[in-house]
């Protein structure tokens, strides 16, 4: 009897800051380490919105980026902060019945997106691990982390809010493949 493989979502978070136009230089780190982690994946994620206005953002970006394995890239353009990326990931990790989620983002970042992420998946035994590209941590970055860790509570019981409304989440959500 053969064992069937596991059914993993990889979840690349995207990032912007309103002094650059297309993708920020953290964003393609957390891209580039997603690639590294595809191989085998039921489908990739890529999550954010675009800050400029512009008609793609961080997700289509990414998209148009990809330069890892031939998987299923699924774009969430919507997502505008970590809490949305949190809920539109355990959306997608349900309909494709995921077994495990990787979510890729920054070091600094990763406590609170795992957090986030294991939230919006409410009561699943689903487990959800962090990956993080090899970089230099900024402080100024560090410090802005440090503020938003005030708010996880709070974030907490919103993503558990969106979860409960998920319905409404799934048509404002976008997800598109490749």
């Amino acid at each position: 009897m053969a064992v069937a493989e596991p059914r993993r979502l990889v979840a690349v978070f995207g990032y912007s800051a309103r002094s650059v136009e297309g993708l920020h230089p953290l964003c393609v780190l957390r891209l580039r380490h997603g690639e590294e982690l595809a191989d085998g994946a039921e489908a990739v994620v890529l999550s954010g919105w675009s800050r400029h206005g512009a008609k793609g953002g961080e997700a289509e970006l990414m998209r148009d980026a990809w330069c890892g394995p031939d998987v299923t890239l699924v774009c969430d353009p919507t997502a505008r902060n970590t809490m949305q990326n949190a809920a539109g990931v355990a959306v997608l990790a349900r309909e494709v019945d995921a077994d495990e989620v990787v979510v890729v983002t920054s070091r600094w970042h990763a406590p609170r997106a795992g957090a986030l992420v294991r939230a919006a998946l409410g009561g699943s035994k689903l487990p959800v691990r962090t990956s993080s590209p090899r970089g230099r941590l900024q402080p100024r970055l560090l410090a802005r982390e440090i503020a938003c860790l005030a708010a996880l509570p709070y974030q907490l019981l919103r993503v558990r809010a969106l979860r409960r409304d998920e319905s409404s989440l799934r048509a404002s959500s976008s997800l598109r493949s490749r």
